[in-house]
């Protein structure tokens, strides 16, 4: 059974105006600690189901990319895409947006993990991390910070 890890938080501010934050997918390097950019493929210059890009991420010396396809595109409500790795499984990364009582959003990140056994044997020589769930479960909330911080910046 896959391993699913999600964190949540409330960010004061609408799902429409947060999710375009996490939509644009190019900025996501500005929210993550580990992933430091997106190029899309195919033509495509946003999340749209079917629409592909290759992921690149950091871990302190370790650098590695991923291939990854959009799953759903609903904005306001939920964005997610699968990326794999030499044509194999890794993951489905999820963003859902609930609205709050006070107008506010519940944001919630997940991630489940669909590694094989061999991607798991090879990851951590390749990533350079060896507890995957505990290393997700803290980047997602530092991206989740980071995005609530943006979304929640006085206009200027």
């Amino acid at each position: 059974m896959a391993e699913l890890v999600q964190v949540s938080i409330t960010v004061a501010a609408p799902p429409a105006a947060v999710y375009a934050l996490v939509a644009d997918l190019n900025r996501m390097g500005e929210w993550s600690p580990e992933a430091t950019g997106i190029r899309w493929l195919g033509g495509a210059t946003a999340p749209t189901p079917g629409a592909r890009f290759r992921g690149t991420n950091r871990v302190r010396f370790h650098r590695w990319a991923t291939m990854c396809t959009i799953e759903t595109a609903e904005p306001g409500a939920e964005l997610s895409w699968t990326s794999s790795t030499m044509g194999l499984p890794v993951a489905l990364w999820r963003y859902e947006f609930a609205p709050d009582a006070d107008g506010g959003t519940l944001v919630t990140e997940s991630t489940e993990d669909r590694r094989g056994a061999l991607v798991k044997a090879f990851a951590p020589m390749a990533t350079g991390v060896s507890d995957r769930a505990a290393h997700n479960a803290e980047g997602m909330r530092q991206t989740l910070e980071r995005i609530k911080a943006e979304a929640e910046k006085a206009p200027a």
